[in-house]
């Protein structure tokens, strides 16, 4: 068969191709196709066939890259003559649908349109096509199945290049007064509850290739109304012209009008949901519109389409002023729901100081964590703190220049009203926790073991379920207790001494006498690269390293990733590039011990009779920053019991990883008998992290109401603020930040997303960064300043850099925007810039 009417039953996936066994279907189902008939891929066949096309054709693809083969294959369908058999049944369909009527004239391949892979564009249509061209136009559909991008998308998708043939469709060309796209699901975000449509004036051929900006109605909601709507400048329109179509400008008072009014919207809208049930599936169809009437030249599956997914995004709660840096540092990772439950119990023991009704401390925002100043600042100036914002920065890092923080809209009264009970309740729970923080820093690591080891050995549901209510709970609820009582030792100390001592004796000096934390005890941060050290040198074993530092890493705390404790090749690539970065490690702290002792011997001589007091206050400093960075790394150790928990929860019920997908609080009903949630919102919880997980990291500062995929689609995003109000904090042109530590220095920017990146930092270069956690620690030996968009005077970055003598700028917001990967850049740690010295 070398014709077939459109609406053939014989007109099939083999013999018309994707696009022609689509039209049929819509016209067997009675929907507004336009007249028209098939060249089958027989005709395709029989034409290649003659004089060795065939094998001439294979040749070209063999040995020629596809540009080249394309070539030679156009210029070979050129040369031959259409059998005259087929340009007569061509042409007598023609005459069927009238006399002299204008067709479209449309490729469609049989390894197109198929539900893994689109080949949309990747053959040729011709418009306006009359009698005289029509089997030349053919012809020229026949060769486009040989253009460079079909021959190296087949390639790339694993399609024999010999078994793949071409049909053409060709049908009447409605002279559209309007046409477009119509999605019935998102093509974004995937939602299968929003019809978005694409409309413009002409025929569809300008919007279909990008030439135009059409106008976008989105319909949906549970009343299948219009729920967006956004009119395009609209300033070219394809019309038809003897012998084909052309690009003209839109007459003035048509560009900015709506194409479509409401009732068509949802009229073409109801059109698509029918073809979308004729399909089962999310369609992509293309449409024009003559007199008022719809027609459909082409329906396709939306391939790629997202799986439905969830709203992850408690930006959309109110108008607040939402940071990233702090504990945002500590969890980097967008969270499964499971962490993300395990991170709220945290919150609400460990940071329960703030709470003011209605307002939350804490937020998820496309599944990363962030902290809502907001709250702080509003709570600071309603105790008359406001004028001490500085001790605010110190923690949470610089806001920029000319940002308006949102206060929440309560009155102070109500403020202060809300605070007293908590702060008298928290005074006694620290108290009474600072006395039992030293037994269970003591007992944490041997409890831990025997925690992990006793829910591998629970035998069932139930006996795992028990075993947290009695014994996991309760020591993850103590450690996120003893964090925070740790911090709070001391009232301000923490802030406090730092800014007094540089008054007393400078920049340089005041950070030289704070280190050396881990003289009188190891610092946790300092852990992994200490660690390293012992193994390699052999005074710990494997086994020691694993229980002992294996639970610190750059995603400690999401549990669905295993641990580096875990990874005995993570273990074996750390050691291995620890030789030398282990004898750098004892040079920089031996180098640093110097300096501390030498910056003391002159504060002595110059001021004798304030050292004694001097040095207990630096002690004290001393002792709560370690007392601080061990508590947390307990906090840590405890994610890797609750990982195990989960592990195991997986094993004994059958479900596996969909686990890290629940809740802890869905995951405990599973284990007591409770029905497992339907494996569907399992899939769409999993499509959401993968989703989220794929964008880059969100801005540092949030204010107001943010969407992270349309964010991420924008060119122009910036990675320090976003402002839903508006442009109202300008973009820096220089690179500042905190003074993390101190000294100059001359180097080359390496710009590394994640850790995992590691390798590609060379001894002497410039660590350039969004933010660094202990993750990051073993990195830091090799790096001859480390410059970060995040952080602040008591962040990871500034604690090790100050320990290891290595110049530091933190939480500047914009050094991943204005750095360069390879750039020489110059770092001052003291005065907290970083200047550009060769592109």
């Amino acid at each position: 068969m070398k014709v077939l009417p459109l609406a053939d039953e014989a007109a099939d996936l083999a013999l018309t191709g994707g696009k022609g066994a689509s039209l049929a279907r819509l016209a067997r189902a009675g929907l507004p196709v336009p007249a028209g008939f098939h060249v089958t891929t027989d005709a395709y066949r029989d034409f290649v066939s003659r004089d060795g096309l065939h094998d001439l054709i294979m040749e070209a693809v063999a040995g020629s890259p596809p540009d080249r083969a394309a070539a030679h294959i156009a210029a070979l369908f050129a040369d031959r003559e259409m059998p005259p058999e087929t340009a007569g049944e061509i042409r007598a369909a023609y005459a069927r649908l009238g006399d002299d009527v204008p067709v479209a004239v449309r490729s469609s391949a049989t390894a197109e349109d198929l539900p893994g892979m689109s080949f949309a564009g990747q053959q040729d249509t011709y418009l306006n096509v009359s009698d005289d061209a029509l089997p030349d136009a053919v012809k020229r559909c026949w060769a486009s199945l040989w253009t460079a991008r079909a021959i190296a998308y087949r390639s790339a998708n694993g399609v024999p290049q010999d078994e793949v043939a071409i049909a053409v469709v060709v049908q009447e060309l409605v002279p559209a007064d309007a046409a477009g796209v119509l999605f019935t699901a998102d093509p974004v975000t995937g939602d299968r509850g929003r019809v978005v449509i694409n409309a413009s004036w002409g025929l569809g051929e300008a919007v279909v290739g990008g030439q135009v900006t059409p106008d976008t109605v989105v319909v949906g909601g549970p009343g299948g109304e219009i729920v967006e709507e956004h009119v395009g400048d609209k300033a070219v329109m394809t019309v038809r012209v003897p012998g084909g179509t052309r690009e003209e400008p839109v007459p003035e008072e048509l560009r900015r009008r709506p194409v479509l009014d409401r009732d068509r919207a949802l009229r073409l809208a109801r059109l698509g949901t029918r073809i979308e049930e004729l399909y089962g599936t999310p369609m992509d169809v293309e449409w024009t519109l003559r007199d008022g009437k719809f027609a459909v030249v082409q329906a396709r599956p939306i391939t790629g389409l997202r799986q439905p997914v969830e709203e992850w995004n408690d930006s959309l709660i109110g108008d607040y002023l939402w940071t990233g840096s702090n504990l945002g540092e500590a969890i980097p990772d967008v969270m499964t729901p499971c962490t993300w439950s395990l991170v709220q119990i945290f919150i609400g023991e460990a940071m329960a100081s703030l709470p003011i009704p209605g307002f939350p401390m804490v937020g998820n925002i496309g599944g990363r964590f962030y902290m809502n100043l907001s709250v702080v600042v509003s709570v600071a100036r309603a105790v008359g703190m406001g004028g001490r914002l500085g001790a605010v920065e110190q923690v949470f890092g610089k806001l920029p220049p000319g940002l308006d923080v949102p206060l929440l809209p309560v009155s102070r009264w109500r403020i202060v009203k809300a605070l007293l009970p908590t702060v008298v309740t928290l005074r006694r729970r620290v108290t009474a926790t600072l006395r039992d923080m030293p037994a269970f820093l003591a007992t944490a690591r041997r409890r831990n073991t025997e925690l992990r080891e006793r829910i591998a050995a629970a035998g069932t549901p139930g006996e795992l379920a028990e075993l947290w209510e009695k014994e996991l709970l309760p020591y993850y609820v103590q450690s996120c207790r003893v964090l925070e009582a740790a911090g709070r030792q001391g009232g301000n100390t923490l802030v406090m001494t730092r800014d007094r001592l540089r008054k007393m004796v400078g920049e340089t000096d005041a950070e030289a006498m704070l280190t050396g934390v881990g003289a009188d005890g190891e610092l946790a941060s300092l852990g992994p690269i200490i660690g390293l050290r012992k193994l390699a040198g052999g005074e710990i074993d494997r086994e020691t390293f694993a229980r002992d530092y294996g639970h610190r890493g750059p995603h400690e705390f999401e549990v669905s990733l295993p641990r580096p404790g875990e990874d005995p090749a993570w273990i074996d690539a750390q050691l291995a590039a620890s030789t030398v970065s282990g004898e750098r490690t004892g040079a920089l702290l031996e180098r640093q011990r110097e300096a501390r002792e030498a910056a003391w011997r002159r504060f002595e001589r110059r001021s004798p009779g304030r050292a004694a007091k001097t040095r207990d206050l630096v002690k004290r400093w001393n002792a709560i920053v370690r007392d601080r960075e061990t508590a947390r790394s307990e906090v840590v150790r405890a994610f890797w019991a609750l990982r195990a928990f989960v592990l195991r929860a997986g094993e004994l019920t059958g479900h596996g990883d969909d686990l890290f997908f629940l809740s802890i609080q869905e995951i405990l009903a599973v284990l007591r008998g409770g029905d497992a949630p339907p494996p569907a919102r399992v899939a769409i919880r999993r499509a959401t992290y993968e989703r989220y997980a794929a964008l880059p990291p969100y801005p540092m500062l949030i204010v107001g109401r943010f969407d992270p995929v349309r964010w991420a689609a924008d060119p122009a995003r910036r990675s320090d603020v976003f402002d839903a109000r508006g442009d109202g904090t300008p973009v820096s042109d220089t690179v500042t930040g905190f003074p993390g530590a101190p000294g100059v220095v001359e180097g080359v920017a390496r710009v590394i997303a994640t850790p995992e990146e590691g390798d590609r930092l060379a001894p002497g270069e410039i660590l350039v960064t969004t933010l660094t956690n202990i993750g990051w620690t073993p990195m830091f030996p090799r790096a001859a300043a480390v410059v970060t968009d995040m952080g602040a005077p008591l962040s990871h970055a500034s604690i090790v850099a100050r320990e290891l003598g290595i110049p530091a700028v933190v939480g500047t917001g914009n050094a991943t925007m204005r750095l360069r990967d390879g750039a020489r850049i110059r770092v001052d740690g003291e005065r907290g810039t970083v200047e550009l010295l060769t592109p």
